[in-house]
């Protein structure tokens, strides 16, 4: 979404640099970008298909391997039943609208109900709370940072993350501008993050206790009748039954759990209820833990009761120019939830996908329906899902494996085949995720700069092959040749034309007309500003009666299991919780295999408070071994005050020392992985979110 200028000579890339130009990232640049040119010229980055043999890999043709996977995948199926097929997606999947529309189709001619993405270890509560609440899976409210008076962010760390779920590029400076016009940042979170460091306030919370914290907020506004709806108020139901469910929710209650005293409880409401304009942002950590589902409709509850929703300066909805939600709203895709369940321990279906948490499982549990054969793309579950020792067994048992991406990864070195797609710069790109995420309505388009090598292929032209391939291994899964033709022609680029032209800020049929159409977006290769949100409700409502659910009945009744603390105690000498935490030049795994983003000071330490590290007799620089339930790791140590006692902090992504890793970063930098020690039985019951956030461990 960052708008960069990259210089080139003779096919090489010279310089990356931001864009002073793009009227929405004003020459913002964040190291993601700069990586562009280390993994494009990456000599561990795959460039052609490979084949895994009992002598290692070998290099194999397009056509051959797309005719061995068909007639594999479609066997299987045929002896074992469909569903002995499984897909897992992983987040860069999003930043390639080819890729999104791609892997789509291939899922759909699988047949299969076992699909898994990453979604279920990051934002799945966003998307829960955003159905129940408003009527669709897509419809996530942003916080308008850019005009309000009062962010409080709980649980994320948008100076790293550049605004997960969230997009706002330039953070920096957006939040300045917050306290310059006399605005207030407020953090609540068990670390003291990086944007906890520049805000007014920081308030340590003990992970996954922030439901309570909310609750007592809104405790707290009904019991001094603070709650002013405004114009909600006319489409909003269940005011009177959250002003009753609330009651028992007591700031000196939430005290006790959270470790934030009452009259700070009490102050934060007050504060946040009387400003002219709030709005409350939360993220990872309240996403990943036992209650997300919770805490995510909490947060939006909290923004209603106070008028902040859909106004400016508060939580607020986008119209971006391909309006995905549009689109998936016609097609009568909303969202659903717990349509089916898991064979083994019977989780919940939520958006056509089961929770990743349950993937290992199935896949190691006999029996019928068991999981026989995996594709994956663009995705590493073994770093990035729970128990990642227990996936990486399984899936050393399954009988077919395939996986399309760009490395010889932790996951990948499992596969029998790997299909590597182009890369950044060698393809096009619109980003129809993150413009449906962004703090303002912006479009741009920009076309592939590079050549790909020989022989290469993009990634939608990987999945139309092996979507032919099937079809043709199997003749029971042909289309009608309408259906056929029309996936032919409709390739992805004109997939986004036809989005942008029948958009709401589009042309229609009109070729002549004056609103957008992909030709004019590209022509603007610096983007279009489309302006500031806009109020859009009621009319953007998917609910019936187009009004809002304020108390969604599986939401209040899980409030029950939130007082129970329905999950096992765990063992005295498990007294720490274990949260994650990012890094800015290495928050995603790719940007691992970069000499230039691991040089310099150990980026994967355990982060522990001085009292308890003095209580356990350690010091900075010692080795520790970290013991939850699941494993043991061992690291060094980092004694800070930036955490809070009781609490230590492994960052996400590493743990790059397995066997038959084609990466630098395995031999200079292999780290350990937090999700060896993150639990797969841990997790928000009600949704099946993956719990992250919150293990409780030893360390020694």
């Amino acid at each position: 979404m960052c708008g960069v200028v990259v210089e080139t000579r003779d096919g090489q890339i010279v310089s990356i640099k931001g864009d002073e130009q793009d009227p929405f990232s004003r020459g913002h640049i964040c190291p993601k970008a700069l990586g562009l040119k280390d993994v494009h010229e990456d000599p561990n980055r795959l460039r052609h298909p490979v084949k895994r043999t009992a002598d290692g890999w070998v290099r194999v043709s397009w056509s051959d391997a797309f005719r061995d996977i068909a007639t594999r995948l479609t066997g299987l199926q045929r002896e074992h039943g469909r569903n002995v097929v499984a897909t897992y997606f992983g987040n860069p999947q999003v930043h390639s609208y080819s890729a999104l529309l791609g892997g789509a189709a291939l899922a759909r001619s699988l047949r299969s109900i076992h699909r898994y993405s990453a979604t279920s270890v990051d934002q799945l509560p966003h998307h829960f709370a955003a159905l129940q609440l408003f009527g669709h899976q897509l419809l996530l409210p942003i916080p308008d940072i850019d005009r309000t008076q009062f962010l409080l962010v709980i649980g994320g760390n948008p100076l790293v993350s550049n605004g997960s779920l969230m997009t706002a590029p330039d953070i920096a400076r957006r939040l300045k501008d917050l306290r310059g016009r006399n605005g207030q940042l407020i953090v609540v979170d068990p670390r003291r993050t990086e944007t906890a460091d520049m805000a007014d306030q920081h308030l340590f919370i003990k992970p996954g206790t922030d439901a309570w914290l909310l609750l007592a907020m809104l405790q707290v506004i009904f019991t001094e009748r603070l709650e002013k709806l405004g114009r909600l108020e006319t489409f909003t139901t269940g005011l009177d039954e959250l002003r009753t469910t609330v009651a028992a929710f007591t700031p000196e209650r939430a005290a006790a759990h959270t470790q934030i005293a009452a009259a700070d409880i009490r102050d934060l409401a007050r504060r946040f209820a009387k400003s002219d304009s709030a709005v409350c942002y939360g993220r990872m950590g309240v996403s990943t833990q036992a209650f997300g589902a919770l805490c995510q409709w909490l947060i939006q509850a909290l923004n209603i009761v106070t008028g902040n929703l859909d106004r400016p300066g508060g939580a607020m909805f986008t119209r971006p120019a391909f309006d995905a939600l549009g689109l998936s709203s016609a097609m009568g895709q909303r969202g659903s939830y717990d349509r089916r369940r898991t064979r083994v321990r019977a989780l919940p279906e939520f958006g056509g996908e089961f929770p990743v948490a349950a993937l290992a499982e199935e896949i190691l549990t006999p029996g019928e329906g068991q999981i026989k054969a995996l594709v994956t793309a663009a995705g590493n579950p073994v770093l990035s899902t729970p128990n990642g020792r227990q996936l990486d067994q399984a899936l050393a048992q399954l009988d077919f494996m395939v996986s399309v991406d760009i490395y010889i990864n932790e996951t990948t070195r499992h596969a029998h085949y790997i299909l590597p797609p182009t890369f950044g710069l060698e393809r096009d790109h619109y980003d129809l995720i993150f413009h449906a995420l962004a703090i303002r309505n912006t479009t741009k388009y920009s076309s592939a700069l590079l050549e790909p090598d020989p022989g290469s292929m993009h990634d939608w032209q990987i999945f139309d092959q092996l979507v032919r391939h099937i079809e043709a291994a199997d003749r029971s899964r042909q289309r009608p040749w309408l259906d056929r033709l029309r996936s032919r022609w409709l390739t992805p680029q004109r997939a986004l034309a036809l989005g942008l032209r029948f958009g709401p800020y589009g042309s229609g049929w009109n070729p002549f007309g004056a609103g957008l159409t992909l030709a004019k977006v590209a022509a603007s290769p610096h983007g279009i500003d489309l302006g500031p949100l806009q109020p859009c409700l009621p009319d953007r409502l998917f609910t019936r009666n187009k009004t809002i659910q304020l108390v969604p009945p599986v939401l209040r009744n899980d409030l029950e299991r939130l007082e129970n603390n329905v999950r096992e105690t765990p063992p005295a000498s498990l007294t720490l919780s274990l949260i994650g935490r990012r890094d800015l030049r290495t928050n995603n795994s790719w940007l691992h295999n970069s000499r230039r983003f691991i040089k310099g000071p150990n980026r994967c330490t355990l982060l522990m408070h001085p009292t308890d590290a003095t209580a356990r007799q350690l010091e900075s620089g010692c080795l520790v071994t970290v013991t939850s339930r699941t494993g043991s790791v061992r690291i060094e140590l980092e004694v800070s005050d930036e955490i809070a006692p009781g609490v230590v902090s492994l960052p996400h992504g590493w743990g790059h020392d397995r066997d038959g890793i084609q990466l630098d970063i395995a031999r200079t930098h292999p780290g350990v992985s937090a999700n060896d020690l993150t639990d797969e039985r841990y997790l928000d019951a009600l949704c099946g979110n993956a719990a992250l956030n919150g293990v409780p461990v030893t360390v020694n």
